[in-house]
């Protein structure tokens, strides 16, 4: 018996998901297509020229730009940041630095304060149940 691979294929949304662009800043060929899981991972780890450009100058995603300035995608749209951004527009927020910036980083702060601090209960909470 023979068994028959079938190649698995993506959308171009998901596939410039994974790869941390704006869809629709992407070439029509690219939007219009399938992307192979082979060619997914020859776009990583051999990205061209208009990949190469997207990423360094944007339009940059929600996730992307929500990184970029170090707030969660809730706390852009809070800020009324609802479209894609480029790499100058967040640049320049980062310097501008508005209150609505200012106030999500510091809860995006507070939400990794207690990450940390509820994993190191359960950790603890762990070491005990296996002393016990």
């Amino acid at each position: 018996m023979t068994s028959h691979q079938s190649t698995q294929t993506m959308k171009p949304a998901t596939a410039a998901k994974k790869l941390g662009v704006y869809l629709e800043a992407t070439p029509a060929e690219f939007q219009e297509g399938v992307v192979s899981r082979t060619e997914l991972n020859e776009l990583q780890s051999n990205p061209p020229a208009w990949l190469q450009e997207l990423r360094k100058n944007g339009p940059h995603p929600r996730p992307v730009v929500a990184q970029k300035l170090g707030v969660s995608i809730a706390g852009l749209a809070r800020g009324g940041i609802t479209e894609p951004l480029t790499t100058e527009q967040i640049e320049s927020l980062k310097q501008e630095l508005p209150e609505w910036l200012r106030k999500e980083r510091a809860t995006q702060a507070e939400v990794r304060k207690e990450t940390v601090r509820i994993k190191e209960r359960d950790a603890e909470r762990a070491r005990r149940d296996d002393d016990a």
